[in-house]
């Protein structure tokens, strides 16, 4: 891997078998990576690179802006999000097996057997996560199948680091973030339009956006709602 400095902005450069080349600016620290074809010069690259100056810029004052959440340790009244609302956390040592309740509004229970180490209360909580936000997908779904006349073949769950959701447009599969679990569903809702929309328009061109805006008029709104919402906690290894 090369890398490019740009002024104060340094960005990793990766030649790989590909067409066109790729920008990405990656959170928490607002990383920029450009993927280039292997026939691609330096010159032009950093031709490139140059043009999207204020494009980076404005990613990276994004992410830095961001409000961001500690590692979790799950112990009491620790701050956990669940569907865009902040609950407070309530530890149940109890010899049964483990679970979530949520109590309120407020509140949040977490059941576990005495003495549960971090991991395991981590794990707990996030299988609850992936189960609810399971039960969430579907009936989005199916609402956008009929509106965009688009049938998915298959959907997952994974916790991504860089992408709230991705599709495989060959296959009609796409992926949801497992973080979309703590945020409102309005968010989620337009992440699996997002992806859809890819069935019909591969690349975020005009006529990407035009979808978009038809289908989701507010989805700028969205999109700034999601990345304003308190970012989780994460290692990130690149």
């Amino acid at each position: 891997m090369e890398q490019l400095n740009i002024g104060n902005i340094k960005i990793d450069v990766v030649c790989k078998n590909i067409k066109n080349i790729h920008l990405g600016v990656y959170p928490p620290t607002g990383r920029v990576r450009i993927a280039a074809p292997l026939n691609m010069n330096k010159d032009a690259i950093r031709l490139f690179a140059v043009s999207k100056l204020g494009w980076i810029k404005r990613h990276q004052r994004r992410f830095a802006e961001q409000e961001r959440i500690s590692a979790r340790e799950y112990k009491q009244r620790e701050s956990h999000y669940f569907r865009g609302r902040r609950y407070l956390l309530h530890i149940v040592e109890k010899e049964a097996p483990p679970k979530i309740v949520l109590r309120n509004k407020t509140h949040i229970e977490l059941y576990m057997r005495p003495g549960a180490s971090i991991k395991k209360r981590h794990e707990i909580m996030t299988e609850w996560y992936r189960l609810q936000l399971k039960e969430q997908i579907p009936a989005i779904i199916r609402k956008w199948e009929k509106i965009l006349q688009i049938k998915i073949n298959d959907w997952q769950v994974k916790q991504m680091k860089t992408k709230w959701g991705s599709c495989n447009i060959e296959k009609k599969r796409i992926w949801i973030n497992l973080e979309l679990a703590k945020k409102p569903e309005r968010c989620l809702e337009y992440i699996i339009v997002h992806e859809m929309i890819h069935f019909r328009e591969r690349h975020h061109k005009d006529k990407f956006l035009f979808y978009m805006d038809k289908y989701l008029p507010n989805w700028k709104k969205l999109r700034t709602e999601l990345n304003k919402f308190p970012a989780s906690h994460a290692e990130w290894n690149y």
